[in-house]
């Protein structure tokens, strides 16, 4: 039931969040039909579970986003470098990280979380790794991803 009031809450927060309606009540009424409509499907067809409502997760990931904003930050200002340059020194790189989260939800983060920073892809998520392909060797940096993955797996509480 926890899961269920907690989806409805963020599905809310959502709808309002993107919707912009404070102060129509009809249109609001409307917003909390479709929410909760939406909650009780989720519900009924059995996916209100730990993938979909994630609670584990949270305060952590507040922390975390503000990392990663950091660092996508500093990996844009290096891709910036290298589509200035004169003659820039490309030199793509596929290689294997290894995968510190063990839930479907902390994998898909970190997979997700290696796509957002610039200069690096995801490429293909096994259950021991990932297959990054990055655009230069200074963006195959193996141990700052680690420490991206390593993040993840201690919000997630799977550290090894």
């Amino acid at each position: 039931m926890g899961r269920f009031i907690i989806l409805v809450l963020a599905l809310g927060a959502l709808w309002l969040l993107l919707s912009g309606y404070f102060d129509k009540p009809l249109l609001l009424g409307f917003g909390a039909a479709s929410v909760l409509f939406a909650a009780l499907m989720a519900r009924r067809a059995g996916i209100v579970d730990n993938d979909s409502v994630p609670t584990g997760l949270f305060p952590g990931i507040f922390g975390y986003w503000l990392w990663l904003t950091f660092e996508i930050g500093k990996s844009n200002i290096g891709v910036i470098r290298h589509a200035l340059a004169v003659e820039p020194k490309l030199s793509p790189k596929l290689f294997y990280v290894p995968c510190q989260p063990k839930t479907s939800v902390g994998k898909a983060t970190f997979a997700n979380s290696i796509t957002l920073t610039p200069g690096t892809v995801s490429v293909d998520l096994g259950e021991e790794g990932i297959l990054v392909h990055a655009l230069t060797e200074d963006f195959a940096d193996v141990g700052a991803i680690k420490e991206m993955g390593d993040y993840v797996a201690r919000i997630e509480g799977s550290e090894a």
